[in-house]
């Protein structure tokens, strides 16, 4: 996080500041239980954000109530009185921490948080492995400021090349609960098929059910090695795919897609890796694969 600011020049009494930072799509900031910004009396404001590719400051009437989160942002009127826009700076990578634990590799958080309804700040030091494999989440005070931990992951797949797929092979690479008895399919998918048109997109990610059309995402995955990856949270599946098999900054992004709707809640459900043949596509010569 770092710190935003700016001034409101005519604002009127009672009014002010919603601001959003842009990762794919818009989010409130800097926290869902702290969406206002409020004027001083020289109008200006300031506050924390949460870093992004863009941000916007929105000067409000009183009384509105704003989105957490939209795809586009809101239009003039109705509450909305000005809207500026401002492009986010390249900054310096953010090295994370990783810590191996149970069998997988986790990412220590660093970053604040409003979990449990309040800001929070997180330090990674407070997470760590003994030699006997136990973990350690620790909670303290320093100077006055209290910190947290959290260790969180992510599904990755390095697949070498898919795109020698003719129309009918399909490579699915998904989370499912198999023995749900319900109709409700708790499923999040990235999926690699051109699903039966020789020169369609061979690629997507998908929220089942995929008959909604805003649960699906479809690409283009060029030919050669990619990495796909899924990390899963509360009321949010985030997927990118990217080339090669180095994840970092210098890695190029093919594709990426943040879903907040239909997001399932996690359950028994298991990874699946499944390979087979999409309704034998008519006209296609089946190949082994």
């Amino acid at each position: 996080m770092d710190f935003i600011e700016g001034r409101a020049s005519g604002a009127k009494s009672g009014e002010q500041i919603d601001f959003y930072a842009r990762s794919g799509i818009w989010w409130i900031q800097p926290f869902v239980n702290q969406p206002f910004t409020k004027l001083q009396p020289d109008s200006t404001w300031r506050n924390l954000t949460h870093l992004g590719t863009d941000y916007a400051a929105i000067l409000v009437e009183p009384g509105f109530q704003p989105a957490t989160k939209v795809t586009t942002l809101p239009a003039q009127g109705n509450g909305v009185v000005a809207i500026a826009n401002s492009k986010g700076m390249p900054a310096a990578p953010i090295v994370s921490k990783v810590i191996h634990f149970s069998g997988y590799n986790w990412s220590v958080r660093n970053a604040a948080s409003d979990r449990g309804g309040q800001p929070n700040s997180y330090d990674p030091s407070n997470v760590w492995t003994y030699k006997n494999g136990y973990l350690h989440l620790r909670m303290e005070e320093h100077d006055g400021l209290w910190t947290c931990a959290e260790a969180s992951g992510s599904y990755i797949f390095v697949v070498q090349d898919t795109g020698h797929f003719g129309p009918s092979p399909a490579l699915g690479l998904y989370t499912n609960d198999d023995f749900r008895t319900d109709d409700i399919r708790s499923q999040l998918d990235i999926e690699l098929s051109r699903w039966g048109i020789a020169d369609s997109k061979n690629a997507q990610y998908v929220v089942q059910p995929f008959y909604v059309r805003e649960n699906v995402l479809r690409f283009t995955a060029p030919v050669g090695m990619l990495t796909h990856m899924l990390r899963w949270e509360s009321g949010r599946a985030s997927f990118k795919t990217v080339r090669g098999s180095v994840i970092g900054p210098g890695a190029a992004t093919v594709s990426e897609n943040i879903f907040t709707a239909g997001v399932p809640t996690p359950d028994k459900e298991t990874v699946h890796m499944g390979l087979y043949s999409y309704r034998n596509a008519k006209g296609s010569s089946q190949q082994p694969v």
